[in-house]
């Protein structure tokens, strides 16, 4: 289980990060969601992987932390409101430039530019 879980944040991650070093807007938007899914994981999995704990604690026996799973409800909404303000933000920037590249420029601006 616990091979699983790293293999999963390792590969959110690693999509994460390549989508995040596109040059359009959409991409690097999906990236930074996709990085924030695999911190959230991460945050999950720092208080320990138990099937069969008890959410509330009456004793010595199995329970699961409730603090990761607070720090996380907290980020995915946090990563939600932020992944509409940047969505927002590249559909305002697409329509004041008039591309989705991320540094604003078209590429006929860089083909004249390399003549």
């Amino acid at each position: 289980m616990e091979s699983l879980y790293a293999i999963t944040t390792g590969v959110l991650t690693a999509c994460g990060l390549y989508l995040t070093l596109r040059g359009r807007t959409f991409p690097v938007v999906v990236g930074l969601t996709l990085l924030s899914y695999a911190v959230n994981l991460f945050l999950f999995s720092m208080g320990g992987l138990t099937t069969d704990g008890a959410a509330i604690v009456d004793g010595a026996g199995h329970y699961a932390d409730p603090l990761p799973q607070a720090l996380v409800l907290t980020a995915i909404v946090i990563g939600f409101a932020m992944t509409a303000f940047v969505v927002i933000l590249a559909m305002r920037a697409r329509s004041e430039v008039g591309n989705d590249h991320v540094d604003g420029r078209s590429h006929d601006h860089d083909e004249e530019r390399s003549r």
